[in-house]
């Protein structure tokens, strides 16, 4: 029988958990992660503009996800990703703040409705990785994010609009959030008679891995919503043992594990680690199923896959995989009722 969410919020330790640890101690200096490295500063470009590209945006990465890169190395896949250099500061056209055209449209402080049946719950700007490719790197978290002192109003949407039957967690990172707070959220969710699953996006299982730990598991797999987990892993060397591990323990609880990725120039824009990438999180028990094209923020064109070569290369990837490994390759167009996916025929009829 599963326990009462009362009875799982007095089960929470309120020592800090080792993730929280983790993020207390994540490098934060561009000059600190070179060392680490053993890289010299000419790999950031111009020293004045790498320095704005970090004012703007700053550097944070866990110790844990630094050691899984290659030192010496530039053209690390995951140094790629979180590294702020030069080229951030040059104005792209047709890249933009607000790419997705997310701000000024939610019904309630919080609250994202841009599906038909489901809600994004923008729960915090805080992250466990600042990912240099983030499509909401300036979005104002302080004016449109979620406030925890008062979510009425956005619990309210909610009751009203029977239509709604997913709630899905989002930020930045949900699971940067405390489990008490996400216990508190999950118990006012339930009494929602209308909806039926509780989605949560989150690269935490991906960086951090302890993080899908007894206190979590708890409030997320023992309600009556039916919890759906999606990753965020880019490249294969992401999933060492203990993300493995994590993501089993997902599984192993009735979780459905699903795993979304970025298509990003100089990290997995080849074949052979997209493969590699989706057979790794099959091996763990997470289904391939987005591969997004960039989304146009300002200061990611240089990560840009143009559309004509994904989709060669996704055709690539399902000559030499079953179907079911094979993600969809996706753009999110703002306005649109769905992620819309690109049609793979012309390019498979090409080869």
């Amino acid at each position: 029988m599963a326990l009462p969410l009362v009875a799982i919020l007095a089960m929470i330790p309120r020592t800090l958990p080792l993730w929280q640890k983790s993020l207390q101690e994540a490098v934060s200096r561009p000059s600190e992660l070179l060392e680490l490295l053993r890289l010299p500063r000419e790999v950031l470009g111009s020293t004045d503009q790498a320095r704005a590209a970090a004012d703007q945006f700053h550097l944070k990465v866990p110790r844990r996800f630094v050691d899984l890169m290659e030192p010496g190395n530039p053209d690390d896949p995951l140094l790629r990703q979180v590294l702020p250099v030069a080229a951030e500061t040059t104005i792209a056209a047709g890249y933009s703040a607000d790419p997705l055209e997310e701000t000024g449209k939610d019904p309630a402080p919080g609250i994202l409705h841009k599906y038909q049946g489901r809600v994004l719950l923008v729960l915090t700007g805080s992250c466990g990785i600042h990912c240099r490719y983030c499509f909401r790197r300036h979005f104002p978290y302080p004016e449109r994010g979620w406030n925890h002192r008062d979510h009425e109003a956005a619990l309210e949407c909610l009751r009203q609009d029977p239509g709604i039957e997913e709630v899905i967690l989002s930020g930045g990172d949900p699971l940067s959030v405390g489990d008490e707070k996400l216990a508190d959220l999950a118990q006012e969710l339930q009494a929602i008679p209308h909806l039926k699953r509780l989605r949560i996006h989150s690269r935490m299982p991906v960086l951090l891995p302890e993080r899908i730990d007894g206190a979590f598991l708890r409030w997320f797999c023992e309600g009556r919503l039916q919890p759906v987990m999606v990753v965020h892993a880019n490249h294969p060397r992401e999933l060492d043992g203990e993300v493995r591990s994590a993501l089993l323990r997902l599984r192993q609880r009735g979780v459905s594990v699903l795993n979304q990725a970025v298509l990003l120039r100089g990290v997995n824009d080849r074949v052979e680690d997209l493969k590699e990438l989706s057979e790794g999180l099959f091996e763990a028990g997470a289904l391939p199923y987005y591969l997004h094209l960039l989304d146009r923020v300002q200061g990611a064109a240089h990560f840009d896959v143009p559309q004509e070569e994904a989709l060669q290369l996704v055709a690539r990837l399902a000559a030499c995989l079953p179907g079911y490994l094979v993600p969809r390759l996706v753009r999110e167009i703002p306005g649109a009722k769905a992620k819309v996916p690109l049609d793979l025929a012309s390019a498979l009829l090409a080869r």
